[in-house]
């Protein structure tokens, strides 16, 4: 099911589906696995070109090698910039830290007061994906299997996807709409509990 929120169209599984990221147990897998390398907006590709000599201290050899030879980004199968992959399978902005777990070096770079750059929003807002269309975005839950771990704490928490995204959600669109996506929230609850 579909709900119309201003010029953007939400899955009500943003809504339902309950999920919270378990880096304990995943390690940070969406990062190092998949088909391609993370979405990025043509604004991303800029700041991580000019950025890119404050995130490399915290980057792995291998990936400053990807990113010297190839660029901080290559067209993904649709024509649009993803960042560069090591060996086609990590982002070239991970590195490791001491348990094993994937981290984001320019995550850590903006932590550290580097550059004012979070991340990409794509990873930022992950597992909501965003298409656009002519003349609306759509956001929509992506069910990955790798991602099991997360979907059993969030039901343990009771945390809807929506909500354990609150940050970049308000990143991207705004306070309004977040507010705008609690106000349907209620209206689900409200019209599940009158129909029971």
């Amino acid at each position: 099911m579909l709900v119309e929120i201003g010029d953007k169209i939400v899955s009500t599984q943003l809504f339902k589906q309950e999920f919270v990221c378990d880096l304990n147990a995943c390690k940070g897998a969406c990062c190092i696995e998949g088909d391609a390398g993370a979405p990025l907006t043509v604004e991303e590709v800029s700041i991580l070109e000019d950025d890119l000599i404050n995130i490399k201290p915290f980057m792995r050899q291998e990936g400053i090698d990807v990113v010297d030879k190839n660029g901080v980004f290559y067209m993904d199968q649709e024509n649009e910039p993803v960042t560069s992959l090591v060996n086609g399978a990590e982002c070239a902005f991970v590195y490791f830290d001491a348990n094993g777990t994937t981290k984001c070096a320019i995550e850590k770079a903006n932590k550290e007061g580097k550059t004012d750059f979070k991340k990409p929003i794509s990873c930022h807002l992950y597992p909501i994906r965003i298409k656009q269309f002519k003349n609306v975005k759509a956001l929509n839950y992506d069910r990955w299997s790798i991602c099991s771990d997360a979907c059993a704490l969030g039901e343990h928490l009771a945390v809807p996807v929506y909500k354990f995204l609150k940050e970049p959600i308000i990143r991207a669109f705004g306070a309004p709409f977040f507010q705008e996506l609690e106000a349907v929230d209620s209206e689900l609850k409200n019209s599940a509990s009158t129909s029971t």
